[in-house]
Parts: C-alpha cells; sequence; structure tokens
C-alpha cells in the first residue's frame, strides 16, 4: 500500500476529516426534512373584515400579510408606502381607529372590525385634506415618498395633542401639551424624509393647527 498520499496524522487534520464527515452524513438528510417540511405546509387563511376609508371590505388572507400588503397587495391602496418594512421610517404610517401605526409591524388578522385611514382616505384631488394642501403650500415634500406617510401622522399628531395626550417634549404630564414646533417635531421624529424637508413639513403642520385651533 502506497501511503504517500495519506495526510500526515495531526490534531487539526483528523478534526478536518471529522467535520467533513460529519457534514456529509448528517447535512443531506436535515436539508431533506427541512424541504418536505416547507413543501408540506400550507398557508393558513382566515377571513377578515375591515372598514378601510369608510367602505367595508372584506378579505381571506394568509394569516402571516401584514396590514401594509393587505392595504398594498390584496387591496390595491398603494398610497401606502412600504419603506423599512421594519418600522423604522414610517413611510407606512396609516390611521387605525384613530390612532397612527406603522403597518408593516402589524398583521391584518388583528384588526378586524378596526377602522383604517390611508392616504386615499384622508382627501380627493379636487377636494384635499387640509394637511394635504398645507403639503403642497408649504413644500413639505421633494421625492413625495415618505409624504403619505408623514401626511396620516400629522393628522394623527394633531389629534394627539388636542387630545391631551404627552410627549417626551411636553414640560407637564397634567396639562395640555403646546400646538408649537417643539411639540410637532418630537411626535414627529418616527416619519423619516430622506429628503430633508422637516422645516418645511413642520411649517405645514403648524399652519394647519393655527387654523383649526
Amino acid at each position: 500500500m502506497d501511503n504517500r498520499n495519506l495526510l500526515p496524522i495531526t490534531r487539526r487534520n483528523l478534526l478536518i476529516v471529522g467535520v467533513v464527515t460529519a457534514a456529509s452524513v448528517v447535512l443531506p438528510p436535515f436539508i431533506c426534512a427541512q424541504a418536505s417540511a416547507v413543501n408540506a405546509s400550507q398557508p393558513v387563511k382566515a377571513k377578515v373584515s375591515i372598514q378601510v376609508n369608510g367602505e367595508q371590505r372584506e378579505l381571506d388572507l394568509d394569516t402571516r400579510t401584514t396590514l401594509l400588503d393587505a392595504l398594498r397587495e390584496n387591496l390595491q391602496l398603494t398610497g401606502t408606502k412600504k419603506g423599512c418594512d421594519h418600522g423604522q421610517c414610517g413611510a407606512c404610517t396609516v390611521i387605525a381607529n384613530g390612532r397612527r401605526i406603522n403597518s408593516c409591524l402589524t398583521l391584518a388578522v388583528m384588526h378586524q372590525g378596526s377602522q383604517i385611514t390611508t392616504i386615499e382616505g384622508l382627501g380627493t384631488p379636487d377636494n384635499l385634506h387640509p394637511m394635504q394642501a398645507a403639503f403642497i403650500k408649504h413644500d413639505g415634500y421633494q421625492c413625495g415618498y415618505c409624504t403619505p406617510g408623514q401626511i396620516c401622522s400629522a393628522v394623527a399628531v394633531l389629534k394627539e395633542i388636542r387630545d391631551g395626550i404627552p410627549s417626551h417634549a411636553s414640560p407637564s404630564l397634567t396639562e395640555a401639551p403646546q400646538l408649537i414646533a417643539g411639540e410637532i417635531q418630537e411626535r414627529m421624529s418616527g416619519n423619516i424624509c430622506r429628503c430633508g424637508a422637516y422645516s418645511n413639513i413642520i411649517e405645514a403642520i403648524s399652519e394647519v393647527a393655527e387654523a383649526s385651533a
């Protein structure tokens, strides 16, 4: 027997041979089992009834469907944008039962019976919501991608302030928050504008706040 092509028996070579042997024996069955499990599983569906922009909508959805995807893919309400898909940019902000939420972080089945308002439900080109008109007047957008989420959030922010809900910028937890720039900035901080139109956005929200005070 010619031993010239055999590896010298060292601790390192022994470990390498052991790992390769274990991988060749263990991994294929494991991978096959995983593939079989994926192929065998079927999506679990549920019927969901949601009022969207004042209209009752009945949906048959995979229970893993986010509210964002249900709005965009099932209801074709593409005004709500998918930005980071991690709840960090605010582009997907909608109003649920009067409160703003990141629709990418919540499942549609969790909103059975909820009232959802998207940018399409705030106004139309012929009848703009005051916040939409103010954003146009003050040039509160540039590329416009984040604008639907910004506007939905801004509408909810004014409601929060009027309802007396404090923020980190509020000087008191018991007194009514003030409709001032610092208060609005703090509440809007979760909505990112990559174009940097923040000052214009604050001006637009402030104008609507003053007009409706």
